[in-house]
């Protein structure tokens, strides 16, 4: 379970390190392979442990492909997934394209979302948390039912 947000650097080549507490569960859990694709509602990027994504790539290969909006995620999910792998010194090489799309440079923050991480870039990733902080407190009519019951 990948929780918690660490911010990360990325070096001139594009590698960034992931945090030591992390490294052994992906170790262990994906022998050190990683899946990096892009989101394809916001401008960040996905991190897979290989295991873990091999699971959704199937899922997202048995849609029909005639479907316009499964075709679409098929195409960018499956499209654009990189493997990706801790080197000797817990480091990965995020490939330009994917840096590009979600405007990757220095700073970036790596957020646990339980099977998966998010990769963002950090003013990117400050100026959406603010916007989704201001935008809990005005829609709180609009929560789906199982989150009203949910007691934090």
């Amino acid at each position: 379970m990948f929780r918690g947000i660490n911010i990360v650097n990325l070096d001139a080549k594009g590698r960034m390190a992931i945090p030591t507490r992390y490294r052994s569960e992906l170790t262990d859990e994906a022998n050190g392979r990683l899946i990096a694709t892009i989101d394809t509602e916001d401008s960040c990027l996905l991190l897979y442990p290989l295991p873990a994504w091999t699971e959704i790539e199937q899922k997202i290969e048995s849609l029909p492909s005639f479907n316009r909006v499964t075709r679409r995620i098929q195409r960018l999910l499956i499209g654009h997934a990189t493997e990706v792998e801790l080197d000797a010194n817990g480091r990965i090489l995020l490939p330009s394209l994917l840096r590009d799309y979600a405007g990757l440079e220095k700073r970036v923050m790596l957020i646990g979302q339980g099977k998966k991480f998010e990769l963002w870039d950090e003013d990117q990733w400050n100026n959406g948390r603010n916007g989704w902080l201001a935008e809990s407190h005005q829609n709180t009519a609009e929560l789906p039912e199982q989150l009203q019951e949910l007691s934090l």
